[in-house]
């Protein structure tokens, strides 16, 4: 008997079928069956199912004679499940890599619950994937399993048939089927909820929903939108069989009011000429299910009290105030778009008045004892422009320092530097006014440098990826980039630092003007030589890390040519054949927000919203990354680093890199993920082979990092000294880096030789 069965309904899917039943099949946990139910789809599902069954013994092949709809098919899939838990995915949708190990995980400990909720994201064709807003109430705290009375804001959640895993044992007891119809989803979930004896959440997003264009449902025009008054007919016939459940019967019906006002205004579903018929429906539903008698449980009030435009809609569904409804929703509509035009006309101005109040600043003296500074598009306090900010504070005190950031991350600016808020009148008079401007990328397009200004750009990192102009004939990679606007920042520049002789010639031949570089080492790197034990040892409490164990810094760079961003390494599985001693940091790039979350797992530490990717690198023990300048940085650690790259063509094709990282690399290269996991389990990650690698990798790449790197910048650049008279670079061979704490779980794998 399988774990799961999953029950796979296909019609007029058949661009998206190939894509849902392999997400299926390729899942981590392989304990289970998939039965895919061709609704007699005209198109190509039927074949593909059969396809898929040939190859694959897991599938079960369903055929209906004729087409009957969602739950008919689902009824059909649930006739030959077999599985201790039924999954139901839609043909046109996904499950997120290691879902089904994540849910497998979770039902264990919570006691194999009789119904599991889990999360989604809705996916766009544009790319864009929009969380679900109320994932909150899938948090794994507290009691756990629980019944829906604890925690009734689960009724927020999307009622739909996918995002739940549900027992067997449970189904079959409880007799519940699908019925025919549009929103066949409705008499099962609530009933589901109510009913289960147990229930538990996961925090994770299990289920891609695609947002299709044409062809969904929710996006025919169609008198089958009138189905959805017999699916609360069948809810609340459910109801009067359990009068257990009578208590949730005010809640259902406000969640039934706000289910058919939001079906009447929805554009394209309702045919013309119909919607006065939908509301006179609507108007008798709502009396004629009026809980007499039946107040709502004190764990529900919490969410059944609704707002006063909640409750002004229901008073107009009540006495079927058709036209009065559609006029006030028009009136709102209209209001809103006023709002949003007087907010712009509001914007224009402000912005008119900012300008001419920078302009004004322009005409008033450089201020020589003041600095601005900002990096990554202003994010926060990070990079070389904060390791350089901190030693102005402390070798040019008479230097008033200011960083720009957005009011998110204020919090990370240190108490004796000044916030300024991006686009304020404080910003504009910053970079009106300030001597020097220091930044990572580059600063605001409207600014204009001054005569005694000085701007000094730090970028970040080593570049191994195209970069400037190099991308001009890439355009996945350079998507739509302003050349000719990059070119006028970079003659705004008076110094680039930069951290090897490899990054100069790369910098000066794609940035070509006329700034000087400064091959000082990478400012950012200088805490790696400064820190010590006992840095270290708090970093790995904070982030817990427990004690003893080796921490794996998992931290993959951004594709150019996929959207969205790919999971590329099953973490999950990776941990399971490293045992019990190791934990993953899990690091996606900053830009990788429209990418999966890392697995919800006890030994996989989300690290992806830490302000500060040095203290990452030094809580950890090794890198693994794989087209990331962070190895160039992570290398001045002198700790193992190992490169995978199993997607090397497509990266190469799209953006491209000055050399083969492959042939030159910074430790044990991986080609696969089967490869990543043999070189950790055999030691060649810590063996003396990589470390021969890493030390030929540092001294190409790591000449200056000796912890100086921000001293030098601040003495050339604020206080004037000759730089020929500037301390000399520490050698390699002298440096005494922050040391890894998690070496003693590293010797229970011998390193070979």
């Amino acid at each position: 008997m399988p774990r799961f069965s999953v029950i796979v309904p296909a019609y007029h899917v058949q661009a998206y079928l190939h894509a849902c039943l392999e997400s299926v099949l390729s899942q981590s946990c392989d304990d289970l069956e998939l039965i895919a139910v061709d609704d007699c789809s005209p198109d190509g599902c039927g074949a593909i199912i059969d396809e898929f069954a040939a190859r694959d013994r897991r599938v079960i092949a369903v055929h209906l004679p004729e087409n009957s709809g969602l739950g008919p098919a689902r009824n059909a899939g649930l006739a030959h499940a077999t599985g201790d838990y039924l999954v139901f995915l839609d043909g046109d949708d996904t499950l997120a890599p290691g879902s089904l190990r994540a849910v497998a995980d979770r039902l264990k400990e919570t006691g194999d619950p009789d119904v599991l909720v889990y999360d989604h994201v809705r996916t766009y064709p544009t790319g864009e994937v929009v969380p679900n807003e109320f994932r909150a109430h899938l948090a794994e705290s507290g009691p756990a399993p629980f019944v829906l009375a604890d925690r009734p804001g689960l009724l927020k959640v999307l009622m739909v048939v996918w995002n739940k895993a549900y027992k067997r044992e449970f189904v079959a007891r409880e007799g519940f089927t699908f019925p025919p119809g549009f929103y066949e989803d409705t008499p099962w979930t609530y009933p589901a909820l109510m009913a289960a004896g147990s229930i538990a959440t996961l925090d994770r997003v299990c289920v891609h929903y695609r947002q299709r264009r044409t062809g969904s449902i929710l996006s025919t025009t169609s008198l089958r939108h009138f189905d959805l008054f017999d699916q609360y007919e069948r809810l609340f016939a459910f109801l009067d069989t359990r009068p257990e459940l009578a208590c949730w019967r005010p809640v259902l019906r406000r969640r039934m009011a706000d289910h058919f006002t939001s079906v009447f205004m929805a554009p394209g579903r309702l045919p013309r000429g119909t919607r006065a018929a939908f509301f006179r429906r609507a108007r008798a539903h709502y009396r004629r299910h009026r809980a007499a008698g039946a107040a709502p449980a004190p764990a529900a009030r919490a969410i059944a009290v609704p707002r006063l435009t909640t409750r002004l809609r229901h008073a107009l569904v009540r006495f079927g105030s058709h036209r009065t409804y559609r006029a006030l929703m028009a009136a709102r509509t209209a209001k809103r778009r006023a709002a949003a035009g007087g907010r712009r006309v509001a914007g224009a101005v402000c912005g008119a008045l900012l300008q001419l109040h920078y302009r004004i600043q322009r005409c008033l003296p450089v201020r020589d004892d003041r600095a601005v500074f900002s990096a990554y598009w202003s994010r926060g306090y990070a990079c070389s422009p904060a390791a350089i900010e901190e030693r102005v504070r402390e070798l040019a005190p008479h230097v008033r320092t200011a960083w720009i950031c957005a009011p998110a991350h204020a919090h990370t600016v240190p108490p004796g530097t000044r916030r300024v808020r991006p686009g304020s009148a404080a910003y504009w008079t910053a970079l009106a006014r300030s001597k020097y401007l220091v930044n990572n990328v580059n600063f605001d397009r409207r600014m204009v440098k001054r005569r005694g200004q000085v701007v000094v750009q730090t970028q970040h990192g080593t570049p191994l990826k195209h970069m400037g102009l190099d991308l001009m004939h890439r355009p996945a990679a350079a998507r739509g980039m302003d050349f000719a606007g990059l070119l006028r920042a970079v003659d705004t520049w008076d110094y680039l630092v930069s951290p090897n002789r490899h990054a100069t010639l790369v910098w000066e031949r794609v940035y070509p003007a006329g700034y000087r570089t400064l091959e000082y080492g990478c400012p950012r790197n200088d805490v790696f030589q400064r820190a010590g034990a006992a840095d270290v040892a708090r970093l790995r409490e904070t982030l817990g890390i427990p004690e003893g164990h080796t921490a794996v810094l998992y931290a993959p760079t951004h594709r150019d040519y996929v959207t969205p961003q790919p999971r590329l390494l099953d973490l999950e599985r990776v941990l399971r054949a490293l045992g019990p001693g190791f934990v993953i940091l899990a690091r996606p790039h900053p830009t990788h927000g429209d990418g999966p979350p890392p697995p919800a797992h006890p030994r996989v530490i989300d690290v992806s919203a830490h302000p500060s990717v040095e203290q990452l690198c030094l809580a950890s023990d090794v890198l693994v990354t794989d087209y990331s300048s962070l190895m160039f940085d992570y290398a001045n650690l002198d700790r193992p680093i190992v490169v995978h790259t199993e997607d090397w063509a497509a990266y190469e094709a799209a953006r491209g890199t000055y050399f083969d990282v492959r042939s030159f690399p910074p430790g044990a290269v991986a080609l696969s993920e089967d490869e990543l996991i043999d070189i950790f389990v055999t030691g060649h990650w810590r063996g003396s082979r990589s470390a021969q690698l890493r030390a030929a990798f540092r001294a190409r790449f790591c000449p200056y990092d000796d912890g100086g790197a921000a001293e030098r910048v601040v003495r050339h650049v604020f206080l004037g000294e000759d730089p020929q008279r500037l301390a000399p670079v520490v050698p390699l061979e002298e440096r005494r880096p922050a040391p890894s704490m998690g070496e003693a779980v590293s010797a229970l794998f011998p390193a070979p030789r």
